[in-house]
């Protein structure tokens, strides 16, 4: 029976990582003070959804064979962008955010254009696009702090509907949608089939090029709704505000036992990888350890998730 269930756990990586996020909040809930406390748990889960939005889509981007460089300068682009698009007429602030994601999402398909039409490979065409947006926000913003006046954004980085952050309440929207579309849409296992083999793929007559274009769309489309949450958390944009997203989207997609190569993942466990993230940076700062234990244990997990899933694999 123990082999059994040490089976299905290396089969489905994700429950690993869901079982160590709840053994780390019991076993510091009952040994730090004010740890488990809902305002702190609470707080914990507003600072996770930023990274769970934006690991959405690289989640996507990955399993179906590719990754995105690019997601933490978008999230950049969207924080700095929005107040300087966001017209003073408008009360509602609807049509800054409209125009950021639009931008966001616009840099997303010349992503998978590129990754797909250019025959660019994908880590060489967001990381350009990455190097690029960060010239463009020197050149944009001068390296200066942009504040944020759009009343929908502060809603939305200040609001406790029902007792919970407002970003927390998109966060499960965007998992809601995300998971639905992986597992309930024959769109979701035509990146299944694609992430495992793109050659097979394309030979039965997936469209492989129009599939890669709709993924990056879709992941610079949630790196600007992160940027546009972590604004209205900030209440300003600033260069390099989006940039520690980009290791943590990667970082919580492989922790959620997503394979970096693509073909087999789902975001059921990304969502415990975020949470498992953030709540490691918490607990290094209550016990006042050196950053550097934080790589430490970033590294070990990953590395200790990816040897059960390769093992799995070979089995």
């Amino acid at each position: 029976m123990n082999r059994s269930l040490v089976t299905r756990v290396a089969a489905h990586p994700w429950v690993l990582t869901l079982v160590l996020v709840a053994l780390v909040w019991i076993v510091a809930g009952f040994t730090l003070r004010g740890f488990g406390s809902w305002g702190h748990l609470r707080y914990l889960l507003e600072l996770s959804a930023v990274i769970g939005i934006v690991a959405a889509g690289q989640t996507l981007v990955v399993i179906a064979g590719g990754i995105d460089l690019s997601v933490g300068a978008v999230m950049t682009v969207s924080a700095i962008l929005l107040p300087l698009l966001s017209p003073a007429d408008d009360p509602t602030g609807l049509a800054g955010i409209g125009a950021t994601l639009a931008i966001a999402t616009g840099i997303g398909i010349l992503n998978g254009a590129g990754a797909a039409y250019l025959r660019v490979p994908p880590i060489i065409m967001t990381l350009a696009m990455a190097t690029f947006l960060q010239g463009l926000l020197i050149i944009v913003a001068g390296g200066s702090a942009v504040s944020v006046s759009n009343p929908a954004v502060i809603w939305l980085g200040s609001a406790r509907p029902l007792g919970l952050p407002a970003g927390v309440i998109l966060w499960i929207l965007v998992s809601a949608a995300t998971l639905y579309a992986l597992h309930r849409t024959p769109f979701g296992a035509r990146l299944m089939a694609i992430g495992a083999n793109p050659i097979a793929s394309r030979l039965s007559g997936l469209a492989v090029d129009r599939a890669s274009v709709r993924l990056y769309s879709a992941s610079g489309f949630l790196a600007g709704v992160a940027g546009i949450l972590l604004l209205g958390m900030n209440r300003q944009g600033y260069a390099g505000i989006g940039d520690p997203y980009l290791l943590s989207s990667i970082a919580a997609v492989v922790l959620g036992g997503t394979s970096i190569l693509g073909g087999r993942g789902t975001y059921a466990g990304t969502v415990p990888g975020a949470i498992l993230l953030v709540t490691s940076t918490a607990l290094i700062t209550v016990v006042n350890a050196s950053p550097g234990w934080r790589s430490i244990m970033f590294g070990s997990l990953i590395l200790a998730l990816l040897l059960v899933s390769g093992r799995e694999a070979r089995r």
